[in-house]
């Protein structure tokens, strides 16, 4: 199993962890197959042991922010009232 350790400033549960509470600082055992789901965590985890044979992600290629246009409004429809008409 791989070793990560829990840089968050307050104690946390994680389920994962059969709802085991982590505390700041402390180094954990993860499964092999969820380590990079913890290290891609920078903020809370940092690593500390690898999984035996890790080969790490491929960088993703950075995607562009797209601009979109607003949608065109669609004009508000006028109808006439109907006169209220008198029966007699």
């Amino acid at each position: 199993m791989a070793r990560v350790r829990f840089i968050g400033p307050e104690p946390v549960t994680v389920p994962e962890l059969g709802g085991r509470t982590v505390h700041p600082d402390e180094v954990v055992e993860v499964p092999d197959e969820r380590y990079d789901g913890y290290v891609c965590q920078q903020a809370n985890w940092e690593p500390v042991e690898e999984p035996a044979q890790y080969a790490a992600p491929a960088a993703r290629p950075q995607q562009l922010d797209t601009v979109q246009e607003a949608p065109a409004e669609v004009p508000a429809t006028k109808s006439a009232a109907r006169a209220s008409r008198k029966e007699g």
